[in-house]
């Protein structure tokens, strides 16, 4: 998992993790932190596992460290994050030493991250891990929350 600790250690991805921090500072709910990016690659490998899905768990935990990282672009340009984090994530996984066909892995799992997909695919897995990794259920705020009802995640899953 030398690559994983190396796109941590990027600097543009300390520099992006830095400015989507600030950008969501005053946030009340979901905020998109390294805590939740781990979070969905974890829960996606899980998934995998019990699917008994072939998956390389770098290609998984470099999509889930990366899938949200251009999300500060979405505030600052109104670009859909999804496709703010797949150009940043571009050159962070080429320095990284990824493969072209990893990188293209991790590209399409990032950018189909907000839009359902079928289940019995990694990028399905990917999707419902985005959705698991919010405990909707013991969220203070969570009455606020612009997410409708049927879309929060109001109880434990296993």
């Amino acid at each position: 998992m030398k690559r994983i600790d190396a796109i941590w250690n990027h600097a543009t991805y300390q520099c992006s993790l830095e400015r989507l921090s600030k950008w969501e500072e005053k946030r009340e709910y979901c905020r998109h932190t390294p805590e939740h990016f781990l979070d969905v690659a974890r829960i996606t490998w899980i998934l995998a596992l019990e699917a008994r899905m072939p998956a390389e768990k770098e290609i998984v935990y470099a999509a889930g460290l990366l899938h949200d990282i251009g999300r500060f672009r979405q505030y600052e340009e109104g670009i859909p994050h999804e496709q703010a984090s797949a150009r940043i994530a571009e050159e962070i996984l080429r320095d990284c030493g990824f493969e072209e066909s990893e990188q293209e892995q991790v590209l399409e799992l990032i950018r189909s991250h907000r839009t359902r997909q079928q289940e019995q695919s990694l990028a399905g897995l990917f999707y419902q891990a985005d959705k698991l990794s919010r405990n909707c259920f013991s969220c203070p705020v969570r009455e606020k929350c612009d997410w409708p009802k049927e879309k929060k995640n109001l109880r434990i899953r296993i």
